[in-house]
This record gives structure tokens, sequence and C-alpha cells, in this order.
């Protein structure tokens, strides 16, 4: 079994109800922010760290800021980027593989279907590329020149009790992960579900790869999760809510996801 630490290392602000839902309620223009984690998977024998988040190259280009580069929200931790050996990207977008020189002793998971994705014809049109960055991609396949991108095509075990799943929707390659904690099977869902809300209602985030694959995604995340409240969404603030800090100093950075709720998830 493993522990599970959702790391917080930014906030947007800057996003609407009509901005994170497809179909959006009466409320169009009200304040719906996104929060950005990395994800920590681990217990004696390893330590797995799912995403990458975004780096300050990015931040800089979308004129967004961090509360804590990754790899110091990740230090809150207790995790030393440059020690950690395998890392599951979920997908290629900037805010989740961005970074990926503070792993340098890393193996990196991608699946098939996102490198092609991120290095084909879809990305000739700028609904589908705006989400990625050339410099993040171009990173990534230097790393599998330097024999560093593990592939999979599908579902995978990572590690005993670790594994990923193809889901697509968001993105062509999008993957989500699946861990056994002490409270069932755990789903790092990433961006199948940016938020609760996405979940509970079958409400797309509006940047869609394939929309039926989107809404499947919905259905596989059930399936793999024990119980609907261990399956925890990419973005949604309410997961620094619903979960217990790590230490009462990481109160605003690091919760433990493997425990049960302060507060129920709504879903």
């Amino acid at each position: 079994m493993y522990e599970v630490l959702a790391v917080r290392y930014a906030t947007y602000a800057g996003r609407t109800r009509r901005d994170n839902l497809l179909r959006p309620d009466g409320h169009l223009d009200a304040p719906y922010p996104l929060d950005f984690f990395v994800w920590v998977v681990r217990n004696a024998e390893r330590t797995i760290v799912v995403d990458t988040g975004f780096d300050e190259r990015e931040a800089r280009r979308r004129e967004r800021s961090t509360t804590h580069p990754p790899r110091e929200a990740l230090a809150m931790a207790g995790v030393d980027a440059s020690a950690v050996q395998d890392v599951i990207v979920p997908h290629l977008h900037f805010d989740h593989a961005g970074g990926i020189e503070e792993f340098p002793n890393a193996t990196f998971h991608v699946q098939d279907a996102e490198m092609a994705f991120a290095t084909g014809r879809y990305m000739t049109h700028r609904h589908f590329a705006h989400a990625f960055s050339a410099e993040v991609v171009c990173d990534m396949v230097r790393a599998v020149f330097q024999g560093r991108v593990r592939f999979h095509d599908g579902t995978d075990e990572i590690a005993p009790n670790v594994t990923v799943h193809r889901t697509g929707g968001h993105s062509a390659g999008l993957q989500v992960v699946r861990v056994l904690t002490r409270t069932g099977w755990l789903v790092l869902a990433s961006d199948a579900c940016h938020l609760y809300q996405n979940l509970r209602e079958e409400n797309p985030f509006p940047l869609i790869c394939h929309l039926g694959d989107m809404y499947e995604a919905f259905r596989t995340v059930r399936k793999l999760a024990t119980a609907p409240g261990l399956i925890i969404p990419g973005h949604d603030p309410l997961v620094m809510l619903n979960y217990p800090p790590l230490r009462a100093d990481t109160a605003d950075t690091v919760v433990r996801l493997d425990v049960m709720p302060v507060i129920s998830p709504p879903l």
C-alpha cells in the first residue's frame, strides 16, 4: 500500500464557470479558480512522482505564477526531485510536463498516443496546440533519445499496485493513475476531470480532444476507484480543503489523500 500526497504549487484565479464547464450554469462569469498540483505516491520501497507541473519558463510566457516552484513544493513533502526514479506524466500539456530537468535520474512514463499527438498533425490546429509548449514537448523528445522515457499503450503496471490507464478525451494520450492505499483503490484522475463538478455532473472541461472519450473517462475512473470519494480531480481547490495536511506547516501546500477526508468530497 502507498501514501499519496497532493502537492499544490500554484493557483490561477483567472477562470470562470464559463471557462471550466462545457455546459455552464447561469452564473457564467462567476470566478472558478484552479489549483495546480504534483502528486507523490510512496511507501518504504519507492517514491513515484505523478506530474511535473509547469516551469518558470512557461510561467513567464503565460503570465502565471507559482506559490512554490514544484521542486521546492516537493521538498516540503520530503521528496528530493533529483533522487526520484519514476515520474508518471499524465499528458504533455505545459502544466503537466514542464521542468523535467528537475528530475535528472528519473524515467518518465508516457503513453504512446500522447507523444504521437503532441508531435503530429493536430498541433497545426491552435485549438489543440495552445495547451502544449514546443519547448516542453522537445524536452521530452530529448529524454526519449537519452533512453529516459518508458512508453505505455493503454493499461500498464509501473510498480506493484500502481497502474496507468489511458483514457484520452482531454488529450489523446491522457492517462490516469490507480494506486492501492489503506482506504482502497485511489485514482489520480489528472485532467480526466479537472474538478469534482466535471465528474459529478458529467459536465466536461471545455478543452477537448475527443468528446466521446472524455465521457467514457468519467466511467473509467469510477470503475477503477473503490469508491467515488477516492477519485481525485486534477485541479480542484477543494482537494486542499477536503484532506488533512501532511504536517501542520504544510497545510497550504501538502495534504494526504490516503486517509479519510476531513470533508467528504462532493461526488
